[in-house]
């Protein structure tokens, strides 16, 4: 059985979707590249659950970082929750397109900045639609919300950190990117990055773990691991292209119960875009 805090469904939220410690928080986010076509912002407005606020992973990043959606400063994260209209000692329900892509990084990090309770809807919005439920449009203003930040769940890795476990092991490093990528077989979305990966990474690409916006059955998400070379038992650290997809394989392992769980926050927008770091390229 899969942990059941970690999901909630769309009948179970659309009945206690008007309980007083029950927050929906939008987390929905662009694949990289598709900022060109597709206007997020826009697409929230048109249609999202009632009252719940646009968490926008994209914005609530370090801008002062060069690489993308790094986790921002404790205080920061604070103040935009407060704006935002978001209690840290509420039930917290994020969720997303309904393809598990962005919904798990909200959870990541609202854990990792010490809120006790993040749930995501299983299905995401596709799902709440399926099953007819209500949606609203246009913007959510609510009142300021109480939020401090806390030493929560969710270990962060550096890149000096990775480099030394990807030389001289301790840990396994997972990229939860595409075979084609990890192997270095195609250009990343992202302009800039070189092809390949981190030497000694194994490869356990995030949309094998998920199925119609939820995570897959835990002895199939356990055989997908095993088959990848991953033992549960040891220490893992998750990457990706950019902290996002990596959360996904994170989420994943909680699911299973595996505890020893870190993340690349920089993973290879910050990996890939560095001349002084070493690479393997199965393709060159």
């Amino acid at each position: 059985m899969t942990n059941p805090s970690l999901f909630v469904s769309a009948e179970w939220l659309a009945e206690h979707l008007n309980d007083d410690n029950i927050q929906v928080l939008d987390a929905r986010m662009l694949p990289p590249g598709q900022e060109k076509t597709r206007d997020v912002q826009a697409e929230y407005l048109a249609g999202h659950l009632p009252n719940a606020p646009f968490f926008d992973i994209e914005a609530l990043s370090d801008h002062t970082s060069a690489y993308p959606h790094m986790l921002p400063r404790a205080e920061t994260f604070a103040v935009a929750m407060r704006e935002l209209g978001v209690n840290d000692d509420k039930h917290l329900i994020v969720y997303d397109e309904g393809n598990l892509f962005s919904a798990p990084r909200a959870w990541w990090m609202l854990r990792h900045f010490g809120v006790k309770q993040v749930s995501i809807l299983a299905g995401g919005l596709a799902g709440w639609k399926q099953a007819q439920l209500p949606l609203a449009s246009g913007p959510v203003n609510l009142a300021e919300g109480e939020f401090a930040v806390d030493h929560g769940e969710g270990e962060v890795k550096r890149v000096t950190d990775v480099l030394l476990i990807s030389h001289e092991g301790g840990a396994q490093i997972i990229d939860a990117r595409a075979a084609n990528r990890f192997h270095g077989e195609v250009d990343e979305p992202r302009p800039g990055l070189r092809r390949g990966r981190i030497p000694g990474s194994l490869n356990v690409p995030w949309n094998t773990l998920v199925t119609e916006g939820r995570l897959k059955p835990a002895a199939e998400l356990q055989a997908i691991f095993h088959q990848q070379g991953v033992d549960l038992a040891q220490p893992i650290i998750a990457s990706c292209g950019s902290g996002v997809t990596a959360v996904v394989v994170i989420l994943a392992l909680t699911s299973l119960g595996v505890k020893n769980v870190a993340l690349y926050d920089g993973s290879w927008g910050e990996w890939g875009a560095r001349n002084d770091l070493p690479i393997v390229n199965d393709a060159e």
